[in-house]
């Protein structure tokens, strides 16, 4: 049987692109008598909290029981108030909270939940960042919508100018995605940035969803996020949904445990979804969660793992990102250099154009991918500096 059609032009997703670019060959002679080094894939490698155990050992009972739909009161209460230290806001546990098994699985209903088919006469446009997180993109066709891919380059901050399309398309927008830090280029969108999506949100009638998984790993100042911005300009907030993870935060993308936050009316919607689709987060883990959202201790260990390896960064190749654990470099073909690095030094990137499309028509010109390889800085210290060196032979200083 044939996919349906608006899935028809879907590439392959970037990983098994990458396992056939690089299987045919053995890692090159400088990986040949050490291990390879990993830096294509975001999967933190840093300890995990050191009561992660024990947290979940205290409720093995429970997997007895269905999880609740709508998520345990105590890890919401601990989603909220921590949600409202970060950002300086007031969300209620009940009615503003949802926890997610796992942001993708959030980021994708939501758009199902929230994005009709259509919208003032013609089919219903999703908004994108150019390049993006693969989950956006067939979120949109999953919803009946058209994605619109939108160049995110260092002309634009890195983060796409949604307010720069044609008002004719803006209007069509039912969902505009947002990643802040970016993945992949690590950067941070700024109080200004937010009030202005705020803005054309509201003036175009469309809700932002905030892909903030990435906040909590940064050099030097807090990421501001949207819900803050939501605050300060008195926005509605059913326009915003802010996505947030312990995968990333807490090094735990095995735990599955992430939240969203938003209007009452949204999060009413996806529950019912749930309702329907079920996978809620089990019961032992949704309770290791709580515990683990209102420790901060071993986040800012974290942040000081990172802070080596962004120092290293600096060093060696000239940069580090403000935010987040990727490296975006620039590098002439990706998949060219993808390939050196792998037959030639062990190293394994990931290509930018794996991330990216076409950008559509009239959101910037040609694959703004196409000329970076992704890096991320998650190994241990020795590795993630033997495949800097790597790349700093391959690009040419």
């Amino acid at each position: 049987m044939q996919a349906p059609e608006r899935f028809s032009n879907l590439p392959e997703y970037a990983f098994p692109r990458l396992r056939a670019l690089l299987d045919p060959y053995p890692p090159g002679p400088a990986g040949a008598n050490t291990e390879p080094v990993a830096m294509s894939l975001g999967e933190p490698r840093h300890p995990p909290p050191p009561f992660l155990a024990e947290a979940l050992a205290r409720h093995l009972h429970l997997y007895g029981k269905y999880p609740p739909n709508e998520g345990h009161p105590d890890l919401l209460e601990a989603c909220a108030a921590w949600t409202n230290r970060r950002y300086g806001v007031s969300v209620d546990a009940g009615a503003n909270v949802f926890p997610l098994n796992g942001t993708r699985e959030g980021l994708f209903n939501a758009c199902l939940a929230l994005s009709p088919e259509s919208k003032n006469g013609g089919r219903a446009a999703v908004l994108l960042p150019n390049p993006f997180y693969q989950c956006y993109a067939v979120a949109a066709l999953t919803a009946g919508a058209e994605p619109v891919y939108v160049n995110a380059t260092a002309e634009t901050g890195h983060l796409p100018d949604y307010a720069t399309l044609d008002p004719t398309l803006l209007d069509r927008v039912t969902v505009a995605y947002i990643c802040s830090p970016a993945n992949p280029q690590g950067a941070v969108a700024g109080p200004d940035y937010w009030a202005g999506l705020l803005a054309l949100a509201e003036r175009h009638d469309f809700r932002i969803f905030a892909d903030e998984c990435y906040a909590e790993i940064y050099r030097d100042a807090p990421p501001p996020g949207i819900l803050s911005a939501v605050r300060r300009v008195g926005a509605d907030p059913e326009r915003v949904l802010a996505f947030h993870s312990l995968s990333k935060r807490s090094n735990l993308p095995g735990l599955r445990s992430g939240f969203c936050v938003g209007g009452a009316g949204a999060v009413t919607a996806l529950r019912r979804l749930r309702a329907y689709t079920g996978a809620p987060l089990p019961l032992p883990a949704q309770l290791a969660a709580a515990e683990i959202w209102r420790d901060e201790t071993h986040v800012e260990a974290n942040r000081a793992l990172y802070a080596e390896k962004y120092a290293l960064a600096e060093r060696i190749i000239g940069f580090a990102p403000k935010a987040g654990f990727f490296l975006w470099i620039g590098v002439g073909d990706g998949e060219e250099t993808a390939l050196r690095l792998w037959r030639e030094h062990g190293v394994k990137v990931l290509p930018g154009s794996y991330l990216s499309r076409e950008a559509s028509p009239g959101a910037g010109v040609g694959d703004p991918g196409w000329g970076y390889v992704r890096a991320a800085l998650v190994d241990e210290v020795a590795h993630v500096e033997r495949g800097l060196h790597a790349i700093r032979e391959v690009i040419g200083g």
